[in-house]
């Protein structure tokens, strides 16, 4: 009698899918929450910065990336505070674009300030990297230094150029600020169209103590696009890049501009992501204080169920939306952590 053989499947992690039935494919990791600029929408001039002791090792981070890539996430964007800034981050760049040439990972993409692009973007683009965010919010030199407090728009700019030699595709991310770039973003959106890159604009978020009303530079995105309508032509569409801008075409440029509206619409419906700090915390939410401690767990055991566990653990508690408000009579932040903490 012929000896009957049995294969038993290697049990799969299950899929990520919150309690309101949203599936989770992307991942923000946020490598570092230091940062060569200071941007003033974002963080206070004085800042004070993680002890590097108290971050993830990039190898803990790539087990943590890789943990999620196994259960479905095929989206990973690296982010800051200013991502570039990390001692020896190339080398999770490598590890996780091996990911993407293997097809295990579908995308690998970065924000950056642009302050470090010049230096790395051929390497980035070698290592499976095909798209980033560069953030700039004026043109101006004077203005551009005066926003980041200490930023350089010139190397930014060459930076900028680095990456499209490379092959690199690129969004322009502009912060919609009141009473100082509202006037200037048609010709951002201009420049940027005309290199064959997309932009968006971001409403400012009321995340982190600053030193200025968050009031006082609030432009909503629906006025702001009023105000454009006058200009140019645009048409609703439906391109999307697993984030939460909503897109249009503009007639006259050719390009694509997208609309990140946290406060007058917040997409919260369609939320499809989570959060990774350079400490391992889990944020399930932007907006939202509630988090999970992965790194006890990571340093815990090796077995990769407990990891995959916690992980599920988190998601089960990823709730409907944030409650983010700008307020004029206080200037409290709705959420006491600066953006930096949490990545871009």
């Amino acid at each position: 009698m012929a000896e009957i053989h049995r294969v038993f499947a290697t049990p799969q992690p299950s899929p990520l899918v919150d309690p309101f039935g949203r599936k989770v494919t992307y991942l923000r990791v946020s490598v570092t929450d230091r940062c060569d600029f200071r941007c003033t929408y974002c963080m206070s001039e004085d800042m004070t910065f993680l002890p590097r002791k108290d971050l993830l090792t990039l190898e803990e981070l790539e087990r943590l990336c890789v943990a999620f890539i196994d259960k479905g996430v095929s989206s990973i964007r690296l982010t800051g505070g200013e991502p570039l800034m990390r001692q020896n981050i190339m080398h999770l760049v490598r590890e996780l674009g091996a990911r993407v040439k293997s097809g295990e990972l579908e995308e690998l993409t970065l924000t950056t300030n642009g302050s470090q692009l010049s230096r790395y973007a051929a390497e980035l683009a070698a290592n499976g990297i095909r798209r980033i965010n560069v953030s700039i919010d004026t043109l101006d030199p004077k203005k551009f230094r005066e926003i980041t407090r200490r930023g350089d728009l010139a190397k930014v700019l060459e930076g900028v150029e680095a990456a499209r030699l490379a092959g690199i595709r690129i969004k322009i991310n502009a912060v919609a600020l009141k009473n100082f770039n509202e006037e200037e973003l048609p010709d951002i959106m201009r420049w940027a169209h005309a290199l064959g890159m997309d932009m968006t604009v971001i409403e400012t978020m009321p995340m982190g103590e600053i030193d200025e009303h968050r009031a006082d530079r609030y432009l909503p995105l629906s006025m702001f696009r009023k105000r454009l309508e006058q200009q140019f032509s645009l048409t609703d569409i439906p391109f999307r890049t697993g984030g939460p801008a909503r897109y249009a075409r503009v007639s006259e440029t050719g390009g694509k501009l997208g609309f990140i509206t946290p406060m007058t619409h917040n997409f919260c419906e369609s939320c499809n992501r989570v959060r990774l700090t350079c400490t391992g915390t889990l944020y399930m939410c932007l907006g939202q204080t509630d988090a999970v401690d992965l790194r006890e767990v990571l340093r815990s055991t090796d077995d990769p169920a407990a990891l995959s566990n916690a992980i599920d653990g988190a998601i089960r508690r990823k709730p409907k939306g944030h409650d983010f408000i700008i307020d004029r009579t206080q200037n409290r932040p709705a959420i006491a952590r600066h953006m930096n903490v949490t990545g871009g």
